[in-house]
């Protein structure tokens, strides 16, 4: 039924357990579910309260942190490492926390709990539910850390691409955008809900491992203030060269109009004197064509004169 489940004991070695009970003989007992799996509800039901068993079975989420009774509701949101899905589809982690059990329940795989996972197989065994927490933040958090910086190089590409070539749109402008809307909307309450954790007092959560969930809270604080400068970056970006793009194609639309009121009087002159029909100047002159041309050229320079007095040109 579980992903996996561990008895973690003093001495700093795990075991797994082979009843089903809550709890165990260890310090804590770790259960991990997935979400689509169909015992989860009657495990779920059968084992803990109503409130934190509907918690853990939510099918949408958002970071929560919340005491409940003697335990811990906590919902955070990790970055999505699974291979051929978007890393801004971010990956949610349902929890239920209490002195002596752990169950976290996921809907897609989230590689921080996995390598905690292969951490205790190892015997790199997390001795309480304090640093269980700690460790599986820390995870996330990093993770977190490293996408905002990709997003981060990726726009001063983006910067860099437009200072040197404003003919086409910079590459990856709309995605960067879509990605930080997206992360924004996730890391903004999991930084509240990180912030309200490490304010708690609870029994299983030392005053050092509170210190060190502060600071991995003000990280947290720190990766969406600089989600916050990204975003008004690449919004300044896409004005900067919309408005570029606007004035260069303000600029040819104005040399065309130049070029069509010069050519306007002209086109008017060689219609006028196209008609078909009697009584037409110069018909008998053989010198009228290049009068009318020499006339013509003239118009064109006076036009172009009377544009240059104007400061059209």
């Amino acid at each position: 039924m579980a992903l996996c489940v561990f008895d973690i004991f003093t001495d700093g070695h795990a075991t797994v357990p082979q009843d089903d009970a809550l709890t165990g003989a260890g310090v804590y007992r770790w259960w991990h579910f997935d979400r689509a799996d169909p015992a989860l509800e009657t495990w779920t039901a059968q084992t803990l309260a109503e409130i934190p068993a509907a918690a853990l079975l939510q099918d949408e989420t958002r970071p929560r942190c919340d005491a409940y009774d003697n335990g811990l509701i906590l919902n955070l949101r990790g970055i999505n490492l699974n291979e051929g899905q978007p890393n801004d589809q971010m990956v949610s982690v349902r929890m239920w926390v209490a002195r002596d059990v752990v169950v976290t329940v996921r809907v897609r795989r989230i590689f921080a709990l996995e390598e905690i996972r292969q951490e205790i197989l190892r015997d790199e065994v997390p001795p309480d539910v304090g640093s269980f927490l700690e460790n599986l933040i820390g995870k996330l958090t990093l993770r977190v850390q490293e996408e905002v910086l990709e997003i981060a190089e990726a726009t001063d590409a983006c910067e860099d691409e437009i200072a040197e070539n404003l003919a086409t749109a910079p590459s990856g402008l709309g995605d960067l955008r879509r990605q930080v809307i997206k992360l924004r909307r996730y890391l903004d309450p999991q930084r509240s809900a990180l912030q309200k954790l490490a304010g708690m007092d609870l029994e299983f959560m030392s005053h050092t491992q509170r210190l060190d969930l502060r600071e991995l809270a003000n990280r947290s604080i720190l990766a969406v203030e600089e989600l916050d400068a990204l975003r008004d970056r690449l919004l300044t970006l896409q004005d900067h060269y919309d408005s570029k793009l606007a004035l260069r194609q303000g600029r040819n639309g104005y040399a065309l109009s130049l070029i069509a009121s010069v050519f306007l009087p002209l086109g008017f002159l060689t219609g006028l004197f196209g008609v078909n029909v009697g009584g037409m100047p110069g018909v008998e002159n053989h010198w009228a064509f290049a009068l009318l041309s020499l006339g013509m050229i003239v118009a064109a320079f006076a036009m172009l004169a009377f544009m240059r007095w104007m400061k059209w040109l």
